[in-house]
Parts: C-alpha cells; sequence; structure tokens
C-alpha cells in the first residue's frame, strides 16, 4: 500500500515477471514475412522507371479505408521515437532489454508489410505517403501518455492500453477495406498487438501487486491523459473523425473494448490492497470512468445525426 519504490528499484523487482513474460511470448509468437501478405502480382512501375504515376482512381479503397490505414502506417512509422521512449522507461540491460528489442523487431515489421501494400496496390498517393512519413517521424513523438513522466509505471499503463487500442483499430480497418488480402495482413498485425498488449499488461498487473498505490496513480494519469500515439501527424484530425465516425475506432469502442477490458483483467475495483491515498485515486478514476460513459452516449447521439444528415445528403444527391 505504502511503499515507496524508486523506478530503478521498481524494474529490479519486475525483471523476473519481464524474463518470465518475454519466454510467454517468445513461445506464443508466429514469424510471418510481410512479403508473404503482399498482392505483388498487381505491381507495376511508377513514371520515374517508365511507368504511370498515382491518380486517385486507382485506388480500390474508400476514403474512410484509405483514412484508417494510412492512420495506422504512420502510426507505426514513428518507431524509432518509441523505441527511445521504452528503452528509458525500461531499461537497457537484461530481460528488459531482449524485449525492447524484440518488441521494436516485430513493430517495424508492420510498417514494412503495410506500406508495401499500398503502395503496390496504388491504393494511397505514395509521394503524399512519403510525405507524411517525413513530417510524423521528423517530429517524433516525446509524450504519448500525456503525463510527462517516462519512467516505468506510467510507461508500462500507457503501451498496455495503447496496444490494446491499436489491435482494434487494426482489426477494424482491415474488415473496412473490403480487400481480402487488407482483411488477412491487418488480422495478422491485430495479432502481434494483441501479444505485445498482454506481456505489457502482465507486467503492469506485477507492478499492481508490488506498489499497488503507484502503480493505480500511473494507470490513473494515463487513463485521464490518453490519446494515440499519432496525434501530431498530418490531417490526423480529420482522418481519426472519419475513423471514428465510421466505427473504426471511436469512444465507444476505447471504453468498452479498451479501458474496462484492462482494468477487470487488474481487478482494480475489487482488490483490497490500496492505501488510503490508492482509495482516493481510485474513488476519482471511478467517477472519470462514469464521466467517459456520458460522452460515449454523447458522441453516438451526434454521429448518429451526422450519419442521418450524410445519407439524406446522398439520397438528395441521387435523386
Amino acid at each position: 500500500m505504502g511503499k515507496t519504490m524508486t523506478p530503478a528499484q521498481i524494474l529490479r523487482e519486475l525483471e523476473p515477471v519481464a524474463e518470465a513474460n518475454l519466454n510467454r511470448h517468445l513461445s506464443l509468437a508466429k514469424d510471418w514475412h510481410p512479403h508473404d501478405y503482399v498482392p505483388w502480382s498487381q505491381g507495376r512501375n511508377f513514371a520515374a522507371m517508365g511507368g504511370t504515376d498515382w491518380s486517385p482512381e486507382q485506388s480500390g479503397l474508400s476514403e474512410v479505408a484509405r483514412a484508417a490505414v494510412v492512420t495506422n502506417l504512420l502510426t507505426e512509422d514513428n518507431l524509432p521515437s518509441y523505441h527511445r521512449l521504452i528503452s528509458t522507461a525500461f531499461s537497457r540491460d537484461g530481460a528488459w532489454r531482449t524485449w525492447v528489442d524484440r518488441w521494436t523487431a516485430e513493430e517495424n515489421r508492420h510498417g514494412i508489410a503495410l506500406r508495401d501494400y499500398l503502395v503496390v496496390t496504388r491504393s494511397v498517393d505514395p509521394v503524399a505517403l512519403e510525405q507524411a512519413r517525413m513530417a510524423c517521424v521528423s517530429q517524433g513523438v516525446d509524450n504519448p501518455n500525456g503525463t510527462g513522466d517516462h519512467t516505468v509505471l506510467p510507461g508500462v499503463a500507457y503501451v498496455t492500453f495503447q496496444e490494446l487500442a491499436t489491435r482494434v483499430s487494426h482489426r477494424n480497418t482491415g474488415r473496412v477495406c473490403q480487400d481480402p488480402v487488407a482483411d488477412r495482413l491487418l488480422s495478422r498485425i491485430a495479432a502481434d498487438e494483441n501479444l505485445h498488449m498482454v506481456f505489457y499488461r502482465n507486467i503492469c498487473g506485477a507492478a499492481l501487486d508490488l506498489v499497488p498505490d503507484a502503480a493505480l496513480s500511473a494507470i490513473a494519469a494515463v487513463i485521464r491523459n490518453f490519446r494515440m500515439p499519432g496525434a501530431g501527424m498530418p490531417d490526423f484530425r480529420r482522418n481519426s473523425v472519419l475513423i471514428a465516425k465510421h466505427g473504426i475506432y471511436d469512444l465507444r469502442q476505447h471504453l468498452d473494448e479498451v479501458v474496462l477490458p484492462v482494468l477487470r483483467k487488474w481487478n482494480i475495483f475489487d482488490r483490497n490492497d490500496f492505501g488510503p491515498a490508492g482509495e482516493q485515486t481510485r474513488d476519482a478514476l471511478a467517477a472519470h470512468l462514469d464521466s467517459l460513459a456520458k460522452d460515449v452516449i454523447r458522441f453516438e447521439e451526434q454521429r448518429d445525426r451526422a450519419l442521418a444528415r450524410d445519407a439524406a445528403r446522398a439520397a438528395r444527391n441521387s435523386g
């Protein structure tokens, strides 16, 4: 309850848990190769090599699907920043180092496969995509968890929620693409993200057992300040509105499929090992979740009205 430990002490205490979960991950992770998920026969040269440059009619994806896939890819592209941040939050020693490097290698594979798919199928403008990648990586990511604290507790709490959010987003993006090739690729990536989430969720669960009040404080701060790591990318606001409006990743999914299941897994509202500060944090978190649930209802009402207006406009235009 009232136990106080430095981040370095917490990392040392949790290293056996990290090692056990690293071994678990390695036993479950499936090796796969990006080239097996890309329809290379659809590829052809662009103008620089005597072919034809991209034009919008070449894309087989809807506007919503393009926005979702590009947002997912640009999120993956900021991997150098994520590697730096989790190396800082964890360490470059022992099981922590092995995990960080393995996680980085697996995440890099996602970006390779998504970009190859988009360019080969001419689903998006490759020039605009490269310009957006340059903008994203040049800007980097410095405070994704919104707390300004990059030590182990907020770090592992954030990536637990973020990896699960990414899994939901990838899975739903695959469905909206209406292309079995894209769906297969994004399902494969989502499966990776789920394994990553489980690793982080188990580490954070162990941290709750080790330093309950401090861990809960970090979890609550991350939930209050949560934002997806792509928040600074070009067109993020427009694309995130499209993504939410069409049910790829919205506030309802964030609450019901990400936040609440993880809190239940950690038994946050039934455990009895919090001290007075932890009890206070838990009460504040419960109030925040109640407020978030009301925000979900308001969002859904606004979305339903917007979709009805869109449908009425489309009907008028087609008539």
